[in-house]
């Protein structure tokens, strides 16, 4: 029945989807995080700056987004990431496509982690003489962290998702060599089958590890 898989390298693929999202996610954490920084920070300037980009690119969409990195980036300003082969460049555009995308979602995120931390620490934490950088990273967002593993978990299975738009430049992903299987074979529900199976694989154990963390870390109020 699966004789057709033969002369298809599946589990490099799928390898190639896990890359993307661990890239992806370990990007998105930093600058998501330095956006939520930026948000809840005294600088007004960096308020505005980090409250329209979260909303500007939330509202783009991922394709958009990607074929921007390769076309704009890439062909039109000539910015190859270090790489000097066509997949290694059109690979680190769309990690960096993602990471320009799911940060913003990252960011809100830790914010409603912020939002859950009492006034009143940031406030003692003031008292006794931190400064905001201080009080952010030793007391606000520890607590935020442990309150958005839940928000975050889900994030990531989105991630996980949305790397399939980068077969949009040619990325050799699961969804591009989905889409040249369902091409080349005549068994488009095997193929389906296979890799809605796949994709279930990666993303279930990593919403299920990630509920139980946030239930182990929980802040208890």
């Amino acid at each position: 029945m699966f004789d057709f898989l033969q002369g298809y390298d599946l589990l490099g693929a799928f390898w190639t989807t896990v890359q993307l999202t661990l890239l992806s996610a370990a990007g998105s954490l930093i600058w998501g995080t330095a956006l939520a920084a930026m948000r809840v920070g005294p600088v007004p300037l960096m308020r505005g700056f980090g409250s329209a980009y979260v909303n500007i690119v939330r509202n783009i969409p991922l394709t958009v987004i990607i074929l921007f990195a390769s076309l704009g980036l890439s062909q039109t300003l000539g910015v190859n990431l270090g790489a000097h082969d066509v997949d290694t460049v059109n690979f680190r555009l769309a990690v960096l496509g993602l990471i320009a995308y799911t940060s913003a979602f990252v960011c809100e995120a830790l914010r409603s982690g912020i939002n859950t931390v009492p006034v009143g620490q940031a406030e003692a934490a003031r008292a006794i003489g931190l400064n905001f950088t201080q009080v952010l990273g030793l007391v606000v967002l520890p607590q935020a962290f442990r309150a958005a593993v839940g928000p975050l978990a889900n994030v990531l299975i989105a991630l996980t998702k949305n790397t399939t738009v980068a077969a949009a430049i040619g990325v050799a992903e699961a969804a591009l060599l989905m889409k040249g299987m369902i091409e080349k074979e005549a068994q488009l529900i095997p193929i389906a089958a296979i890799f809605a199976f796949g994709f279930v694989c990666l993303t279930l154990p990593t919403g299920l590890i990630l509920g139980w963390v946030g239930k182990k870390v929980a802040v208890k109020r």
